[in-house]
């Protein structure tokens, strides 16, 4: 296997470590991991657009702060490479549970991540994340944010 093979490999697998780092932060509650997710200056469409990562990291504590659990599940990246810029997209299910929801304990999202990354000296960080949701099932008073 030619080196820029595996270069081609590694980049692939470290932009997916990125997003699955973001699902860990999020059902961490480790809301500053993100920090090492994102580039200070991201943009991101969560519900509403974005700009930095104070205002993403505010977003989404306030939407999952409030919960009891949550458990995101991504799958089916697809990465793109381009030097040092890549795109990458993914299907996800997220599950919310907040037992003092009015109206039901749970809520679901199921949609998709759609990225732009960069590559920094501290490795692979998303520039940009557009949530595109497909269907939810569920309570959606359950995510207060």
């Amino acid at each position: 296997m030619h080196e820029t093979e595996l270069q081609r490999l590694a980049d692939e697998r470290a932009v997916i470590d990125v997003t699955v780092a973001y699902t860990w932060a999020l059902d961490g509650k480790d809301f500053e991991a993100l920090r090492d997710v994102f580039l200070p200056d991201a943009t991101a469409e969560l519900g509403r657009h974005l700009e930095g990562i104070d205002a993403i990291i505010e977003r989404i504590a306030g939407a999952l702060g409030p919960l009891d659990d949550s458990q995101h599940l991504i799958g089916n990246h697809q990465v793109r490479l381009d030097g040092d810029q890549a795109t990458c997209r993914c299907y996800l299910q997220a599950q919310h549970v907040r037992a003092a929801a009015e109206g039901g304990p749970n809520f679901i999202i199921a949609g998709r991540y759609e990225d732009r990354l960069r590559r920094t000296p501290a490795g692979w960080r998303i520039a940009h994340r557009s949530l595109i949701p497909m269907w939810r099932d569920g309570n959606p008073a359950v995510p207060v944010g």
